[in-house]
């Protein structure tokens, strides 16, 4: 059986989850090179899934590397139709604590280094992307958050920058300005090379920290400040791990529910379909077979 439902682990749950699953390691080769690292077929919760660690094993791959383009495309060709991810991330917002959760709704885009569209060569598709993430998939997992034992903010603006290096005080203090609630490094271009794969995805941020805006305690020694984040994310990890256990199943009656996300090509392909080449047809033929 294919799976449907993907999983995609930043940091923290990455490692939490390849650490308690068993299944199937698929490696899958791309026209757009080797994914993050070998996808996990497995079942979890009763239900068939896939899963792989954004950062790859070991955490060896960072933010700017990671080969987002290689995991959409092989989770899509592997059947994947509906994505949860996770991303630790800094907050920008007095009442989003640190171990909290948010359900991303927008996304400000500050990246400058990254592939962020399959359709850059030969062929020409412009997607809809006023709604970031999966209107549906966020309803799904706000209900699921009732259940899950953990403080949920259903909504929040996430800005990704470029990174790897954190913000500088005057950055982060923009970013707030700007209206936005977290501060992470991994949503794009993830979340629109899924839109451009017609999945619905959803993203779950883990704040770790407030960020550099909001200033420490005098005197607080940097190494338990470290302890301080590592034991937030693995607070948040939990908790993250606690909402997919209600929120999957739940999803598993729902993967054949229409949804917008899942027709996300069929008016954004504006090249001249006739003279498109086979061969940029059969390279992403995952994503525009049934078009053509």
């Amino acid at each position: 059986m294919q799976p449907r439902i993907g999983i995609i682990g930043g940091s923290g749950l990455g490692q939490a989850f390849a650490a308690q699953a068993e299944g199937e390691q698929v490696q899958v080769e791309t026209p757009f090179g080797a994914p993050s690292g070998p996808i996990l077929i497995t079942r979890w919760q009763g239900v068939e899934i896939a899963f792989i660690s954004r950062h790859g094993p070991g955490h060896l791959l960072n933010p700017s590397v990671v080969p987002y383009r290689a995991n959409i495309y092989a989770l899509k060709s592997l059947g994947v139709t509906h994505v949860l991810a996770s991303g630790a991330t800094g907050s920008l917002r007095e009442d989003i604590h640190p171990g909290d959760l948010v359900i991303c709704d927008q996304v400000i885009d500050k990246t400058t280094r990254r592939e962020s569209t399959f359709f850059d060569q030969g062929i020409v598709a412009h997607v809809e992307f006023a709604e970031p993430f999966c209107p549906r998939l966020r309803s799904l997992l706000i209900e699921a958050s009732k259940h899950a034992g953990t403080t949920v903010h259903p909504a929040g603006t996430y800005v990704c920058m470029e990174g790897p290096a954190f913000s500088t005080m005057a950055e982060s203090r923009m970013h707030r300005q700007w209206g936005g609630d977290l501060i992470g490094m991994t949503c794009l271009p993830e979340a629109k090379l899924a839109r451009e794969a017609e999945m619905c995805y959803a993203l779950i941020g883990l704040p770790t920290d407030y960020d550099c805006w909001r200033p420490h305690q005098p005197g607080c020694d940097r190494l338990e400040l470290l302890k301080e984040i590592i034991g937030n994310l693995d607070a948040a990890t939990q908790g993250a791990i606690e909402l997919l256990k209600v929120a999957v199943p739940q999803l598993a009656g729902q993967v054949d529910m229409p949804c917008a996300c899942r027709d996300a090509l069929s008016l954004a392909i504006w090249s001249d379909k006739a003279k498109v080449s086979p061969q940029v047809v059969e390279k992403l033929r995952p994503i525009v077979g049934r078009y053509f």
